[in-house]
């Protein structure tokens, strides 16, 4: 097998303090991807393995949503590719949401794949973006975004 003649440099996103890391990091990789079980992990100071308490934690809790924005924004602005794995990418509404915030490569199980891929067949990103978004500014009074993309699925018929 002949040696490479370029090898790409990337970072996996796992632990919040590569939040305020973004700029510079981004002049250093290639792609980047994040691994969001552990960062919402993290970033939550949660144990998804505790029971007694893993389920007082939502997934589409406006922080995680920003700190998930803040990256994908990065990325893009340094036109560096972004994806995202983890379990978070597997389900309707999760994805829905993370498309929203402008991810286009989402890693999944493969018994994932048709759930999420029918629900992308029938969402509209740019309507979706326009109402997820200003929800996640500074300010702004709604809490339950997990709520908000529901109403938003059944308004528009997205398929969950």
């Amino acid at each position: 097998m002949p040696t490479p003649e370029h090898i790409k440099l990337g970072v996996m996103i796992e632990v919040p303090s590569l939040l305020f890391q973004l700029d510079e990091l981004m002049t250093y990789v290639d792609f980047v991807s994040v691994g969001s079980n552990d960062l919402f992990q993290f970033l939550c100071a949660v144990d998804r393995g505790n029971t007694r308490v893993a389920e007082r934690f939502d997934t589409l809790n406006v922080a995680f949503l920003r700190a998930l924005k803040s990256i994908v924004d990065a990325a893009n602005k340094a036109h560096v590719p972004v994806t995202l794995c983890g379990e978070l990418a597997g389900r309707p509404l999760e994805a829905m949401a993370l498309v929203g915030l402008g991810y286009r490569d989402l890693s999944m199980s493969p018994a994932s794949l048709g759930p999420v891929k029918a629900m992308l067949r029938t969402l509209d990103v740019g309507r979706l973006s326009a109402r997820l978004l200003p929800r996640l500014e500074p300010g702004h009074d709604d809490s339950n975004i997990r709520d908000v993309l529901r109403r938003f699925a059944s308004e528009t018929d997205v398929a969950l």
